[in-house]
């Protein structure tokens, strides 16, 4: 239970990044699966050869974020499709990665890394790792909800919106879109590199089909948590991570076989795609939503409104039918007088020449 807690809140890093591309920014990144690996590659390369593990991982922060602004290069001056453009990076990670590593996996069990202190002192599995990741996430969190108030956040925000509407305002769409790619894919290295020193191992494989897991992480949150502002949605993909874990724990717990973890982790996307239309989270807003409209019917005036009442005037120069129906019983009824009025001028006229 501690393990899951604490790898969820690992890969809180990772599904934040996600969440800057593929929410905010509205763009399908695929270099997640490559840039994880990059990040595990270049910190344990650098660990193994005797760099403080705190300066690798930093390490491995930049290397993320080459890999995401080579992604925003191919497709904003190369002007290929993003979907393309994050498969051709993540591809060309492949090797790269095994040429940083020089081997397909590099072994961290006696080496010094981010958590030998907490090891070292029996923290970790317990709720004092819990509490120490969990402050790291926070901070990741709220760097993110700081820097998407910010002009240039709100430039990217906008961007992902409508990006001809920003670029008629004379925002340069490239750089924002380069820039963003990047930062999602630095903590995703971010994220990578935190793993390989948690589970003692860089694996050239240990980044494949991490996009769904990502891509999990967020809807799940997002589904729980919703998306009303900034905080809540950056809220709603780190506690997504948290969420995701806990049911592989649990899935394992029950029996299932780990061979399954993707198709289970394929089933919760899809689930999480499907209760905000289909369940029981969409009757909610909905029942919510008719309520509010049936009190605005109301205040305009359908059913208590005093001008349906009986007797109740109507303003002049208005198109009513029950009005109509009076005036033209009016018209019928005024038009004989006005006849019998008309036949006796002449009448009195007569008489008076008579006179």
């Amino acid at each position: 239970m501690f393990g899951a807690l604490e790898l969820g809140l690992i890969y809180a890093a990772m599904a934040l990044g996600v969440y800057l591309t593929f929410k905010v920014l509205n763009f399908p990144d695929l270099t997640v699966d490559g840039s994880f690996t990059t990040g595990g590659a270049t910190a344990a390369s650098l660990i193994i050869a005797g760099v403080n593990p705190f300066l690798a991982t930093v390490a491995a922060i930049f290397a993320g974020f080459i890999a995401g602004y080579i992604t925003g290069l191919l497709h904003t001056k190369g002007g290929i499709d993003g979907l393309l453009a994050g498969i051709l990076t993540m591809i060309g990670l492949w090797s790269i990665n095994l040429r940083i590593m020089g081997k397909a996996n590099l072994p961290l069990l006696r080496e010094e890394t981010v958590f030998t202190p907490l090891r070292e002192n029996m923290w970790l599995g317990t709720w004092i790792s819990i509490s120490v990741l969990l402050v790291f996430t926070l901070i990741l969190k709220f760097a993110i909800d700081w820097f998407l108030t910010t002009d240039l956040g709100l430039a990217i925000q906008a961007n992902g919106n409508n990006r001809q509407m920003i670029r008629s305002l004379g925002v340069n769409t490239d750089n924002t879109t380069m820039l963003t790619l990047a930062l999602s894919n630095g903590f995703v290295a971010l994220c990578g590199a935190l793993v390989a020193q948690y589970q003692g191992f860089s694996d050239i494989s240990m980044g494949i089909g991490l996009i769904l897991v990502g891509l999990a992480s967020v809807i799940l949150g997002q589904a729980v948590f919703g998306s009303r502002n900034i905080f809540m949605a950056s809220l709603g993909a780190l506690m997504g991570s948290v969420i995701y874990r806990l049911i592989i724990f649990l899935a394992l717990r029950a029996g299932l076989d780990t061979n399954d973890m993707k198709l289970t982790t394929a089933l919760l996307v899809v689930v999480a795609l499907l209760l905000p239309r289909w369940g029981f989270l969409k009757r909610i807003p909905s029942l919510r939503s008719r309520g509010n409209r049936a009190s605005a019917k109301a205040a305009v005036g359908t059913t208590n409104d005093p001008a349906n009442e009986a007797g109740a005037q109507v303003p002049a120069g208005t198109t009513d039918v029950a009005n109509g129906t009076t005036d033209v019983a009016n018209g019928t009824t005024n038009a004989p007088a006005r006849a019998s009025t008309s036949a006796a001028g002449p009448t009195a006229s007569s008489k008076t020449k008579e006179g």
